[in-house]
């Protein structure tokens, strides 16, 4: 990981932090503005750059990567040491925000595709009670280690959100992280997004608001 996360402070008393790791190639930059536009006031927004490395799946081209990726294949061998090691990185900075004095449950965690795996794995194994996930357009990365590794609570807020049309994670692979996730965790909402291919659209964003404000409610 890269030393200097794009931040985005609270634009009042800070009460609570949100982290969103960004996907495959991308910056810290790629999500920040966008995340801060739907948080509130009191939430300061943290999104990390993962380090650039050799990719496998893009020919060993390097760029930003939380962890190699070598297949975009439901069944093959995965680095399991780059995404333990990465989950590592993001326990550190939740661990950061708490000494600074904000509660693991006011942190929530979040990212797209590559991040969007690395913050579900990371909340699945985290061992306190954090705010929530919210994962987009993913999968879970070392899914035969669950749900043995989970050190969450079972009622950890999931939020998931994949488009039908996505040609690069699968809509089918959202689906069955999913029920997979429903075996073992409580509290999952899967959100499907009609047209939409690997990004973003408005109404995802409408509904990441809403989750975000469930989740970390402005403290009276």
């Amino acid at each position: 990981m890269e030393p200097n996360p794009v931040i985005i402070a609270a634009t009042a008393k800070q009460t609570a932090s949100l982290i969103f790791l960004h996907g495959l190639g991308d910056t810290g930059h790629g999500w920040a503005s966008t995340i801060a536009a739907i948080r509130g006031p009191h939430i300061k927004v943290i999104c990390p750059t993962a380090s650039t490395m050799p990719v496998t799946l893009n020919a060993g081209f390097r760029m930003p990567s939380w962890f190699d990726l070598r297949t975009l294949d439901a069944t093959a061998p995965e680095d399991e040491e780059g995404i333990v090691n990465a989950t590592t990185l993001i326990h550190r900075l939740i661990s950061d925000e708490v000494k600074a004095g904000i509660p693991a449950g006011r942190i929530l965690l979040g990212g797209f595709s590559q991040g969007g795996a690395l913050a579900l794995h990371a909340a699945l194994t985290y061992s306190e009670p954090l705010a929530g996930v919210m994962s987009l357009s993913c999968w879970l990365p070392r899914h035969a280690h669950f749900p043995d590794c989970v050190k969450s609570p079972k009622e950890l807020p999931i939020f998931q959100a994949h488009g039908d049309c996505d040609p690069v994670v699968p809509y089918k692979w959202g689906q069955m992280t999913a029920s997979f996730l429903k075996t073992f965790m409580k509290n999952i909402e899967f959100n499907t997004y009609q047209g939409l291919s690997h990004s973003s659209s408005d109404a995802e964003l409408k509904d990441m608001k809403v989750f975000i404000e469930k989740t970390l409610p402005a403290v009276k």
